[in-house]
């Protein structure tokens, strides 16, 4: 019975064009067990020996009609997956299942990753991680925190909620891989990579699988080094997510549906309630009028994460500041400057601004003005907001009824 059970989950393998990439570095305790684990479902098999100064060169030699890769000297782990995901490309692969080679993995999970895949052959592509138990009492208590450190910020960077980032049990969709430029080459490649995956719009799934950390498991990873690079790897990814990434879907979401349908879906039937949509109203236009001209897609997304409000709301409204309306927007705001410090800019010419410090006294009213039109903005906006949603669920409540 269970060799039947393995004979269909290889045909099942091979018939998605799958393999299973295992890199490894000085793991000569636990690397052929998991060679042996991984060979009960599938021949299918990638070992990347990552410079390895141990014994393991000569366990990996022993399996010489599976696929190697020998690194002379020791790379990373993110250079031994590339170097996989190029082969496993080359070699006709769709798919590729990453398992490390610590122990920690228990190769009778291949067929959870095999069974999830086939339910979304006909749909988008899709990445899947291995969502471990992070509360087990082998787990160290490190890899915990820094798991939840992952996904926090792969939260920021993707607006994806998981339970696990950290997880080297994977299943790689190679043929969107291929596509994405890499810079890393370490441990924070496996952060780089599904966050760039996720970006390029594939869905990104945790999976549940068991671990286990044996007692005599040697790990690599370098707590200050290895910190340090996925720190500014973070740093970076955020950088471009709130500049370039976030706004784009967020363009694209707003072309596709139009105008209209847009702020029926995303603004009245949204599942937020109406003060959070309110809040998020105001806070767009609070940022589309004020001077923050080349920051307000940052700040506003940045806002709208911080105070947990409705991010498409509020970079929506933040469009109020498109260029037809800047003109309308830098006149009343000088205007109210001038109201309210008692001034008049218009007296101002051309000359005075360029030749004198006379310009910063239109520059004065200019920044005043802005400040105060968009709080002005900003609450009639969202109070006539509230008030248009609140209207709009008391109808659809009695339409229920």
């Amino acid at each position: 019975m269970i060799e039947l059970i393995f004979t269909e989950i290889s045909s099942k393998i091979s018939a998605l064009k799958c393999c299973v990439v295992i890199p490894t570095y000085n793991n000569q305790n636990s690397l052929e067990k998991v060679i042996l684990g991984v060979l009960k479902y599938t021949n299918h098999i990638i070992i990347v020996n990552d410079g390895c100064t141990d014994n393991s060169d000569k366990i990996i030699k022993k399996y010489h009609d599976l696929t190697q890769i020998h690194f002379q000297k020791n790379k990373g782990k993110g250079a031994a997956l590339r170097a996989g995901f190029a082969k496993a490309t080359a070699s006709g692969y769709h798919y590729g299942i990453t398992i490390d080679s610590d122990g920690q993995h228990y190769p009778e999970d291949i067929p959870v990753f095999i069974e999830e895949l086939e339910k979304h052959q006909k749909s988008q592509d899709i990445l899947l991680i291995g969502s471990r138990n992070m509360t087990h009492e082998s787990v160290p208590k490190n890899s915990s925190f820094g798991n939840k450190f992952s996904n926090f910020w792969y939260r920021v960077e993707t607006g994806i909620n998981l339970s696990d980032t950290q997880s080297g049990f994977r299943l790689y969709p190679l043929n969107t891989l291929k596509n994405i430029k890499f810079y890393t080459t370490k441990f924070e490649f496996e952060i780089e990579s599904i966050v760039k995956l996720a970006w390029r719009g594939v869905e990104v799934k945790n999976v549940p699988i068991k671990v286990l950390y044996p007692k005599d498991r040697i790990s690599h990873f370098r707590p200050i080094k290895d910190f340090i690079r996925i720190s500014i790897l973070n740093t970076w990814l955020v950088l471009v997510a709130f500049l370039f990434i976030k706004p784009r879907n967020l363009i694209r979401k707003l072309r596709s549906k139009g105008l209209k349908k847009f702020f029926i879906e995303n603004v009245l039937h949204h599942s937020d309630n109406p003060s959070k949509k309110a809040f998020s109203i105001a806070l767009g236009v609070f940022i589309g009028i004020a001077p923050f001209w080349g920051f307000q897609t940052v700040l506003v997304l940045a806002l709208a994460v911080f105070l947990n409000l409705n991010k498409v709301i509020a970079f929506a409204f933040s469009n109020i500041s498109i260029p037809p309306m800047i003109p309308v927007i830098i006149y009343g705001s000088i205007k109210l400057g001038d109201f309210l410090i008692g001034q008049d800019s218009s007296t101002l010419s051309l000359n005075d601004i360029s030749t004198n410090t006379e310009w910063g006294v239109g520059m004065k009213a200019y920044l005043v003005g802005s400040f105060a039109l968009a709080a002005v903005a900003a609450i009639i906006f969202g109070t006539l907001g509230f008030l248009i949603l609140k209207f709009s669920r008391q109808n659809s409540g009695k339409q229920l009824l």
